[in-house]
């Protein structure tokens, strides 16, 4: 068996606030920079984005698809995320969901009754007033190969759990239909860790994606899980079974990172921990208004057994290769020099091969130490992280403002 790297959660030029540079080749052309073996199609819903799903990918192995006539090793699979709010139990619910269909012919189907049902058009992450339960017993009478996978479940305003719209227990929100929950995904505010103390979750894979607006950020996070041969069906299979043979890891972005970890109020810059918005009865100090609950204090809330890693899926932690380049270089990560040293490194080998694999005796015949230095912290975790809140990232650095000094002064390590 062989590793596969999968990002199962990404959008099109057609979503909102998406880069227009989400193109099938550009997508493509970045999943080899990073390492990513099978991707998503993302915002298949969308007609002129399906559209192009269906005149630039042909299917080369059962449910994948590549480009055509291209000798790109990039494979993608069906995937959308869909917005459902509704009214339920005397509350407005904001649901995000990732749909994953077996294949073209199926979302065709699939798009052809949501069609009916609410506007798809306008947007490539399209938002229906449709109970998820609903919309997950449209898509199993369609193929009861069809998955659906809660999105990022812990963000505050659209997610299954999130604090201002949803539910406390995966039950409340799909009832009936809740046998046909195989997997959730953590989004980038919290990792497995988080999610191992809660029991509702002890049955389902706990899978992690980029949810990439942008070309750059895809494979923030990402799956990998062992394939004899990639098909949807055996992907299919190891969401559903999490055979510990088969999915091996997931790939993370530090939680802190993430814009809603700890609780705050972005306006006033207030950031809190758990324990600090508890002392402060969830109100902003500065202006009396209630705090955004980030994920941290959320998980909290809903913990009801300790975090044990035994028998869970590992975890490595990742910070992106353009953001430790930046840093190495005092450079903003959108610079040119960034961007030179980045498709240097990348030319010959994956993004994801330097930052968890390369001995760092071969690092250092490519890359400057300061680079080496920052993949070996990163490793390590041996980092500076500011929790990210209320809408704001985090900040996770490598090198002190000490030794960025001492580098100015001709020593750093």
């Amino acid at each position: 068996m062989k590793p596969y790297i999968l990002d199962l959660h990404i959008h099109s030029r057609f979503s909102r606030g998406c880069s227009k540079y989400l193109t099938l080749d550009s997508v493509a052309a970045w999943c080899e920079k990073k390492g990513i073996d099978i991707v998503a199609t993302g915002d298949f819903t969308h007609p002129g984005w399906f559209t192009e799903l269906k005149q630039q990918l042909v299917e080369t192995e059962p449910g994948l698809y590549s480009l055509t006539n291209k000798t790109s090793k990039t494979r993608f699979i069906c995937s959308t995320e869909i917005s459902c709010i509704y009214k339920k139990n005397d509350a407005t619910r904001r649901i995000h969901v990732l749909i994953v269909a077996p294949n073209l012919i199926i979302v065709e189907k699939i798009n052809t009754k949501l069609n009916e049902i609410g506007n798809i058009k306008s947007d490539g992450r399209p938002i229906l007033g449709l109970d998820v339960k609903e919309l997950l017993k449209i898509c199993l009478e369609i193929d009861e190969r069809c998955l659906m996978i809660p999105a990022h479940i812990w963000t505050p305003w659209f997610s299954l759990f999130g604090s201002k719209s949803g539910f406390d227990h995966l039950e409340d929100c799909f009832e009936e239909m809740t046998p046909y929950i195989y997997a959730i995904e953590t989004g980038l505010s919290s990792d497995p860790k988080m999610n191992w103390g809660l029991k509702q979750l002890n049955n389902l894979a706990i899978l992690s994606h980029s949810d990439a607006h942008s070309v750059e950020n895809l494979a923030r996070e990402a799956d990998v899980f062992a394939l004899e041969q990639p098909s949807y069906d055996a992907i299919y299979e190891i969401i559903k079974t999490r055979d510990p043979k088969q999915f091996l890891y997931t790939i993370e972005f530090y939680p802190e990172e993430g814009k809603y970890h700890f609780d705050g109020h972005r306006d006033c810059n207030i950031r809190f921990t758990p324990e600090e918005s508890h002392k402060h009865k969830n109100i902003c100090p500065k202006c009396g208004r209630s705090l955004t609950i980030g994920v941290l204090n959320r998980v909290n809330a809903l913990s009801d057994q300790p975090e044990n890693s035994k028998g869970r899926i590992p975890f490595k932690y990742v910070v992106p290769l353009a953001q430790i380049i930046a840093e190495s270089l005092q450079k903003n990560v959108h610079t040119k020099a960034v961007d030179q040293i980045y498709e240097q490194l990348t030319k010959h080998t994956p993004e994801f091969q330097l930052l968890l694999h390369m001995p760092f005796a071969e690092l250092r015949t490519i890359a400057e130490d300061r680079i080496v230095e920052g993949i070996k912290r990163m490793r390590e975790g041996n980092l500076i992280i500011h929790p990210g809140f209320d809408g704001v990232y985090g900040e996770v650095k490598i090198f002190s403002k000490e030794e960025i000094s001492r580098e100015k002064q001709g020593v750093l390590f």
